[in-house]
């Protein structure tokens, strides 16, 4: 039995995560921690009936008293690095969705993980969907070079842009290389490697991306919609269970979906 602590729970990928992971047998919810909802049981907050696990505030208590295998975090990027510090530092591998970790504090994490023999994954899309869109693009970019990124989320989503564009973008520079594109300017969005990227929040929209590429007299565009936070789940159970044991730093889930 895997046993896992959910670090955002009360957020609503935290109330998923708790959800999915009770409809596994393999795996159980042994805490549950976030800032909000404190006191709280997780599993009527995921909307599965008690639980007895309370929503805590601290981490390294819940740790301490639970002696969790994997820690699964959604909670927000000024925070992230630190869980999962805690985390490793106390024996338990972090299975992170978070996004906002920059490419820094992704090397500091991998030191960390040669000082402590724990490993950590982090994922900026557990969406089976996306990460084949991500590995169509870069099959695509092989053949058209010129390509922009739209990405569209939810208004309360923190980070700009996401994590997903972020990834394609670099998954696309490992392609075409660095396009050298003009500084970018307010109404083009960002550059990352050389490549556009395009960002939108608006409420009525959960997660979505569009990669489109253009070549002479023609377009080609790849897009990806999940207006459901469902489409994580597998992704994160998956990831879950390669998670146990780890002793290195693995980014994205097309690493271990063999993309």
């Amino acid at each position: 039995m895997i046993k896992v602590l959910v670090c955002g729970a009360a957020g609503r990928m935290g109330r998923e995560v708790i959800k999915a992971i009770s409809q596994e047998e393999d795996m159980s919810l042994v805490s549950a921690v976030d800032v909000r909802e404190i006191g709280k049981d997780a599993g009527e907050l995921a909307g599965i009936g008690k639980t007895g696990i309370l929503i805590e505030e601290d981490l390294l208590s819940a740790i301490k008293n639970t002696s969790p295998d994997v820690m699964v975090d959604f909670t927000q990027p000024s925070v992230v690095k630190g869980n999962m510090k805690i985390a490793m530092e106390n024996g338990v591998v972090p299975v992170v969705g978070t996004t906002g970790l920059k490419y820094e504090d992704i090397e500091e994490i991998k030191d960390l993980a040669k000082k402590t023999g724990v490993g950590a994954f982090i994922a900026p899309n557990f969406s089976l969907g996306a990460n084949l869109m991500m590995h169509i693009a870069k099959q695509v970019a092989r053949f058209l070079q010129a390509v922009e990124i739209i990405e569209l989320h939810h208004e309360k989503k923190l980070d700009a842009p996401s994590g997903t564009a972020i990834r394609t973008a670099q998954l696309l520079s490992e392609v075409i290389g660095d396009s050298q594109t003009p500084d970018s300017q307010p109404s083009r969005g960002d550059t990352r490697w050389g490549i556009r990227i395009h960002s939108v929040r608006l409420p009525g929209l959960v997660a979505h991306q569009e990669i489109i590429f253009g070549g002479q007299g023609e377009t080609l565009t790849i897009r990806h919609d999940a207006p459901s936070r469902e489409c994580y789940m597998p992704g994160v159970k998956t990831a879950i269970r390669k998670a146990v044991g780890l002793k290195e730093v693995i980014v994205g889930l097309d690493k271990i979906l063999g993309l």
